[in-house]
């Protein structure tokens, strides 16, 4: 067996870092020396998570020291918006690789974190160093990079319906509209009184109207002008986002379908088909589902795309990239096949 690379989580508490460890358990390339959760520093990581009961690297968590790099030649930090600035000078000035989870470093407009996020980016300097982590879009760009901002689950879902449209010139890049739904875990493991059970179960609403702040991250990567409206929907996991685009020239259903299946024809994890996406279909997968349609009545082009959030939209995707920078095979500990039922 080759030597493994040894890697690190720091924020592994949350959702996406319990994701993370799920993934990289049985992952043969990578060997995880440590997991970062300074909240619960301590604390074995079965009490916490009792599904990873049986992961056996770094069954404590373990409270944040930079030293901790030493270990390790490449960094997943899955931590919360904002605490990632803050580090990533000192683990790339370490010669490591920092896959950011957050969207520290996604936007390459530094003003944007200041509309957007209400905050002025802490490192400016390093937006250009980072790699837009979405490969099926983006593999050009994690080739020879140190550093990766995985893409958010919403505009990872938007993005690879989109895109490809706007590339292909089938679609207007004005007046794209994107409607998605996410799973409560997309919200964050701390509790918040809209994320209950008895806030959400057998409920669905909209939030964050005209001024979410995955709106310029979906405008960048999809390369269009967006109006995006996010849903909360009473599911543990899932991503569905329907897309909405008037056509660039005479198109059909059927040379819709065709073009998208021949963009992502050598993609391991997409998937196009004449279904519509099931949110289900994806669960535990880094698939992504896709189709597209054509109403001649409306002249408008519709575009679905269905991910699970914490893996197509988070952990695995992380890795997706973690693999293409190391050198491993893409694929290596994901799968496209969901859990079902």
């Amino acid at each position: 067996m080759e030597k493994q690379i040894p890697v690190g989580i720091i924020g592994a508490s949350g959702y996406v870092g319990a994701e993370l460890m799920r993934l990289l358990a049985h992952h043969g390339g990578f060997d995880v020396r440590f997991v970062t959760g300074d909240s619960q520093a301590g604390q074995p990581i079965a009490e916490l998570y009792p599904h990873l009961a049986a992961v056996g690297a770094a069954q404590e968590f373990v409270k944040y020291d930079a030293a901790l790099l030493d270990e390790v030649s490449l960094a997943f930090l899955a931590l919360p918006h904002g605490q990632s600035m803050s580090m990533a000078t000192d683990i790339l000035d370490r010669g490591k690789i920092a896959v950011d989870l957050a969207a520290d470093f996604r936007l390459t407009d530094a003003q944007q974190y200041q509309q957007w996020y209400g905050e002025l980016h802490q490192a400016p300097e390093l937006l250009g160093k980072f790699a837009y982590g979405l490969p099926e879009l983006f593999r050009d760009e994690l080739a020879d990079a140190s550093a990766v901002a995985v893409p958010g689950c919403y505009p990872t879902a938007a993005a690879l319906a989109v895109a490809p449209l706007v590339r292909l010139g089938l679609i207007e890049t004005d007046g794209v509209i994107v409607d998605a739904a996410s799973g409560v875990s997309g919200a964050g493991r701390p509790p918040k009184a809209h994320t209950t059970f008895c806030a959400v179960d057998e409920d669905f609403t909209a939030y964050g109207l005209l001024d979410h702040r995955h709106t310029p991250e979906i405008e960048q990567a999809a390369e269009a002008s967006v109006l995006f409206t996010p849903h909360l929907a009473p599911m543990n996991r899932g991503i569905l986002a329907t897309c909405y685009a008037k056509p660039a020239g005479d198109i059909s259903t059927g040379s819709l379908l065709a073009a998208l299946a021949g963009f992502y024809a050598d993609e391991p994890f997409i998937v196009v088909s004449e279904r519509s996406p099931s949110t289900k279909a994806t669960l535990g997968s880094n698939a992504a589902h896709l189709t597209v349609r054509y109403d001649a009545r409306t002249q408008t082009v519709l575009a679905l795309c269905a991910i699970d959030n914490l893996v197509k939209g988070a952990a695995g995707q992380a890795i997706q990239c973690a693999n293409i920078i190391s050198g491993l095979d893409e694929t290596a500990g994901l799968t496209a096949l969901g859990v079902y039922p």
